[in-house]
């Protein structure tokens, strides 16, 4: 499986904010988040870390 769990680093600390997105597209100052299963959530920030081997992406707000 390809997904990854999306975290949003708020403060210092990592919020979860999508477990299994599958679907990630930047877009002038926020994030598409899409999960396996359908469902979706906008995000204001941008990517600031992907380790795709341990299946987590990391946003900071922006």
């Amino acid at each position: 499986m390809c997904e990854a769990n999306v975290y949003l680093l708020v403060e210092g600390k990592e919020e979860l904010v999508m477990e299994g997105a599958d679907i990630i597209e930047p877009d002038n100052g926020s994030v598409f988040i899409q999960g396996i299963f359908g469902q979706q959530r906008w995000v204001k920030g941008r990517i600031k870390e992907m380790n795709l081997v341990n299946h987590r992406i990391v946003l900071e707000e922006g």
